[in-house]
């Protein structure tokens, strides 16, 4: 399995790299980036790889993508002083619509399996979907993966209880909109509302420190690496291995819970070729309000950015061939519904599916 990692020089490339090389699993990595200090961190990484797998890691440029099994595009910009929000937005969409040009010109195996990490996540998975034209599921947003690692890790260390023990999941947009999906937590295998020493004061706390976890991160060390590294291996471990898993990633949805044409978060298996299907899991009235409410905020950012950009979901040539549907895991209930080049809609009732870790 080879992962091409644009952005592979910066913070959160590096992290990345470094997550995958102690995996073990990718055979090949590459890291594509400008200038010397992508060499830097492919030759650290490359050092210690004799205590941990036989890999392949290399400083490359565009040439790797046409070999990449998985490409990983974690290039992205920050806030100058004084900056808006949309202008922010609008420099990093231009930057990511160059790097899909050279995608595009690099030529990409069949199959190819995008994974979008760089801000603001969701807006740029939907522009990468449509302006590749690759069926929905090969092109997944990191999304809410790496908030709803944060969300149980603060919640394990409040209820001093291991952080594997906690089975908590943010849905949305990976921003101010993002969705707690409380009515569906655990802790110790316990409903979280049922635990002892759990209160709505302390859910309302530690879901506004989840929600502002990034800005402190930034604050205290400049920017956030090895979570978003570890939470990006997940979803990579999960394709090259064909786990099935259900992630909290994003793709353009196509009718699940009630959403379409936009990128935000839902219950996604995911396994070879990407995602294979959305599990519509029983939300709470209030959950699927807010959910809702999380597609509308990211279309209007999505129509925001086309003001400036109006191309940005126009392929760029080409037809994207349809992704055939599979059987899913084994002890549940499917069933399945979708078009050509669209991911499946799943309802999934008994067996064992764990929504996250």
């Amino acid at each position: 399995m080879h992962v091409s990692i644009v952005g592979g020089g910066g913070l959160v490339g590096s992290s990345t790299a470094f997550a995958l090389q102690c995996g073990g699993v990718a055979s090949d990595i590459t890291l594509i980036d400008i200038g010397d200090k992508v060499k830097g961190e492919a030759l650290d990484i490359l050092h210690g790889s004799s205590l941990v797998a036989d890999q392949r890691i290399r400083a490359a440029g565009y040439e790797a993508i046409s070999q990449s099994d998985i490409i990983v595009i974690t290039a992205g910009l920050r806030r100058k002083p004084d900056e808006s929000r949309l202008d922010l937005i609008n420099r990093n969409t231009e930057l990511f619509l160059n790097i899909l040009n050279q995608i595009h010109a690099a030529g990409t195996k069949p199959g190819v399996v995008l994974v979008v990490v760089s801000n603001p996540v969701d807006v740029l998975t939907y522009f990468a979907q449509k302006r590749l034209n690759l069926p929905a599921g090969q092109v997944i947003g990191l999304g809410t993966m790496l908030d709803s690692a944060r969300f149980r890790s603060l919640i394990a260390a409040d209820l001093n209880l291991p952080p594997t023990q906690v089975t908590a999941t943010i849905y949305g947009e990976h921003g101010d909109s993002m969705v707690p999906a409380w009515s569906v937590a655990q802790a110790a295998g316990l409903p979280l509302d049922k635990y002892p020493g759990w209160s709505n004061q302390k859910a309302e706390e530690l879901f506004k420190r989840t929600r502002g976890s990034g800005a402190e991160v930034i604050k205290l060390k400049g920017g956030a690496g090895f979570a978003v590294g570890i939470s990006i291996r997940e979803v990579v471990h999960a394709v090259a291995q064909d786990s099935r898993r259900i992630l909290p990633v994003g793709t353009v949805l196509s009718g699940a819970y009630g959403i379409s044409d936009v990128a935000l978060s839902v219950p996604s298996i995911v396994g070879a070729g990407g995602v294979r299907g959305i599990v519509e899991i029983d939300l709470t009235p209030r959950e699927l309000t807010a959910l809702k409410h999380s597609g509308d905020v990211l279309k209007g950012t999505i129509e925001d950015v086309l003001k400036t950009f109006p191309d940005a979901r126009k392929p760029i040539s080409g037809k994207a061939t349809a992704v055939s549907s599979a059987t899913v895991g084994s002890g549940s209930k499917v069933t399945q519904s979708g078009t050509p080049g669209n991911k499946p809609r799943v309802t999934i009732s008994g067996g064992g599916y764990n929504l996250g870790r």
